[in-house]
């Protein structure tokens, strides 16, 4: 869970720990997993990023690209600061903003790719819904929506598990932050309703994670854009890319 309201602000410090000590590395993998197919993006808008070690990886992987990384926890944009300079990859090709995603200064079709890595759970259904419409309207054609999220499984010991996962994960950030929402969104429904397809997917915690490249399918008398490297997926890869 990675949109900060205020309240994240208590646990910048100690977040990577508290996620290492419930999934390991598992987390920073689907973050990092897919980042390559935005190598060629110019303008990147990153929301909800957190301490920032998807920007410093991602930043070094497309060194010609702009990026806008807008949080609301002023702590967490301090450690992403923090991480890019201590990296040698600060500069003027970052723009930090510190607001929440609904008043964000997001200039209209600008973007080629917009990153939101564990970040949607913070909100509910309606809440995504009204974020995915901002977004898109903020994206060029043909951008690429790279997205990674909590998932419940569809059957057998690993749904009961996630399910038991996301209650104590809810429960733990509305005590400590006050986090608004109450379950997970269906976050990739509503994209899937808006025309954005999955072009790669990644599985992590037996599906409790999922990473997923989303395109937007062509506005009828507009050429389609370029799918940033990615190879699009047979419908069973799609549907279970275990990594």
């Amino acid at each position: 869970m990675n949109a900060r309201p205020s309240g994240f602000d208590r646990l910048a410090r100690v977040y990577r720990v508290l996620e290492f000590a419930a999934f390991g590395r598992d987390l920073e993998r689907a973050r990092f997993c897919l980042l390559e197919h935005l190598s060629g993006c110019r303008d990147i808008l990153v929301l909800g990023e957190g301490d920032g070690r998807c920007l410093a990886r991602l930043v070094g992987l497309a060194p010609q690209a702009r990026f806008h990384c807008v949080d609301a926890s002023g702590a967490m944009l301090a450690l992403a600061r923090h991480r890019l300079a201590a990296a040698g990859r600060a500069g003027p090709c970052v723009r930090f903003e510190h607001a929440d995603a609904f008043s964000a200064a997001l200039a209209p079709a600008h973007y080629d790719a917009v990153v939101t890595l564990f970040f949607l759970d913070c909100f509910s259904t309606e809440q995504v819904a009204a974020l995915r419409d901002r977004i898109q309207a903020s994206l060029k054609p043909g951008a690429a929506w790279l997205f990674a999220d909590f998932a419940v499984p569809s059957q057998g010991w690993q749904r009961w598990r996630a399910r038991a996962w996301l209650a104590v994960l809810y429960a733990f950030f509305r005590w400590q932050t006050n986090l608004a929402a109450w379950s997970l969104p269906d976050s990739e429904r509503l994209l899937a309703e808006a025309g954005w397809r999955p072009e790669a997917i990644r599985e992590f915690q037996g599906g409790l994670v999922r990473t997923v490249l989303f395109q937007r399918e062509a506005v009828p008398g507009t050429a389609p854009g370029p799918v940033f490297g990615a190879t699009p997926l047979s419908p069973l890869a799609r549907s279970r890319n275990a990594s």
